[in-house]
């Protein structure tokens, strides 16, 4: 039994609950690890020598008979004065993509593991030390560039493995912290920092690199993000009894809302292990699981093609490359909000269930832009046109934050780090292997299209908020007994009314 730790006048708290304070810093930590893991992407165009490269791509051009553009048209146009200046690396291509995509090898392996600590330890601190190794890396990177591109690819690694355990870590938070029916609000504002960071990055970068070279976008970012260290430490902690920030009021409003698994007597329940082949055998999960994936394409083709589609496919400036890419990320951030509290202020009056607020957020996340990039398939090249359709895509996929995104912590709030961690794990599989190049853009916009259908149908037909009999714990074989082979207890098909949820 953990008592809780008596509430103390909280300064902050009189403005902003303590719930909220810990949904913001947890935003701007996410902005944090998505910032520093963009920001390469946007110094690397002024850390390039294109002169050098340029003439390369044109030996290599003249000595083969087809066309690198796989027959796909380029919006060209000859701007002189848009001529970039060369910096000191002469990174191929291939090497670009390598350099690029290596993020995602650490992100892949440290998922699962980070999740666990979380849920076992603290996932306060898995969070902390996950945007540590993100600042230290960030920092050693123009030391590490000069020395050798092989280095660089480890510095990438280190910040992905930091980066792979952000969300498995603030979805156990969020477990801990949310109310039922504050949870799409919650995770929204935490989630959508994901797009601010990307926004903030994007534009901050190109200014550094314009100002002061391409080494301040990594030392400016990098020892910015140490105050929200410092701030972290000192605010937030894993469950409101271990909070002293916190008013009694508030305290007394989640522990009731979430039940006596976090009021601090049930944490041995926590520490069960996960029930692997339960949770894959539950279709709301692999519901799920699907979603995240096929979403996970679009999120990454987007982000990761977005600045290249924008250069080489629109002929696009540096400048106006990083404004176009950024808005949109704003923009997302904007309806992401708006949208989960419109469902939370629906399911709170009981107008909507918390399965159907998710799969509304979902649609929206995927229908819009399967459609935007249908369009943009044979938009040609009115680049304004383009960029708006585009940017419409982006938006609406800020949807997932409320929807499938938070979806893990309905169904199983005890396991919701290690859930997050397996769809994350499988959703990152994208990130390596959407093609680093836009010379065939049109098959890249085609295969997205068919996984956003792939998604919509499987996670209408079997997506669900209602939590999971496997969340509970305890022996399996006992609970398997009453169970059929979906996890829903015996009895609830001759008594509906005996199982609840928190819808």
């Amino acid at each position: 039994m953990v008592e809780a730790v008596p509430a103390r006048g909280n300064v902050l708290g009189s403005f902003l609950p303590a719930r909220y304070i810990l949904a913001l810093l947890g935003s701007i930590g996410m902005a944090i690890i998505y910032g520093l893991k963009v920001n390469l992407s946007v110094a690397m165009v002024a850390m390039l020598n294109h002169t050098i490269l340029s003439q390369t791509s044109h030996e290599a051009l003249n000595g083969t008979s087809s066309s690198t553009s796989s027959g796909e048209e380029s919006c060209h146009r000859d701007d002189s004065h848009d001529a970039l200046e060369d910096g000191p690396f002469t990174w191929s291509e291939p090497l670009q993509g390598t350099i690029l995509s290596c993020y995602f090898w650490g992100y892949f392996v440290s998922q699962i593991p980070g999740a666990r600590i979380a849920e076992l330890f603290s996932a306060k601190w898995v969070m902390f030390f996950s945007v540590a190794i993100n600042v230290v890396c960030t920092i050693l990177t123009p030391i590490m560039a000069e020395w050798h591109y092989v280095a660089v690819i480890a510095m990438r690694v280190g910040e992905g493995i930091g980066g792979g355990v952000t969300f498995p870590a603030m979805h156990v938070m969020i477990a801990s912290w949310a109310p039922p029916v504050e949870r799409s609000v919650i995770s929204a504002i935490v989630y959508a920092g994901t797009a601010l960071g990307t926004v903030i990055s994007m534009l901050m970068a190109g200014q550094l690199a314009s100002a002061w070279g391409w080494e301040s976008v990594f030392y400016v970012m990098g020892f910015l993000s140490i105050i929200w260290m410092v701030l972290w430490v000192f605010l937030i902690q894993d469950t409101p009894n271990k909070q002293k920030l916190i008013s009694q009021e508030e305290r007394d409003l989640i522990t009731s809302a979430l039940g006596s698994s976090n009021d601090g007597s049930h944490q041995a329940e926590k520490k069960q292990p996960v029930p692997w082949k339960r949770v894959f055998g539950s279709t709301a999960f692999l519901a799920i699981l699907i979603a995240h994936t096929c979403s996970n394409w679009g999120w990454y083709m987007l982000l990761i093609e977005l600045p290249f589609y924008m250069k080489q496919v629109l002929g696009f400036n540096i400048k106006e490359n990083a404004l176009a890419t950024a808005i949109p990320f704003l923009t997302m951030w904007l309806f992401s909000m708006a949208l989960s509290k419109s469902l939370d202020t629906l399911r709170g009056r009981s107008m909507i269930t918390t399965t159907t607020a998710r799969k509304v957020a979902t649609m929206f996340a995927s229908i819009v832009p399967m459609f935007a990039l249908l369009a943009i398939c044979y938009i040609g090249c009115q680049r304004g046109m383009a960029v708006a359709i585009m940017g419409i895509a982006i938006t609406a996929i800020g949807g997932m934050f409320c929807g499938f995104l938070s979806n893990h912590i309905d169904i199983a709030p005890n396991y919701a780090g290690t859930l997050i961690a397996i769809t994350n794990t499988a959703a990152t599989i994208p990130g390596i292997i959407v093609p680093q190049t836009i010379s065939a853009w049109r098959i890249i916009f085609y295969v997205t299209i068919v996984l956003y259908i792939i998604e919509i149908f499987f996670y209408l037909l079997f997506g669900s908020g209602e939590e999971q009999p496997w969340n509970k714990g305890g022996d399996v074989r006992k609970l398997t007994e009453t169970e059929d082979s979906e996890g829903v207890p015996l009895r609830q098909k001759t008594s509906p009314t005996s199982y609840t949820s928190e819808e």
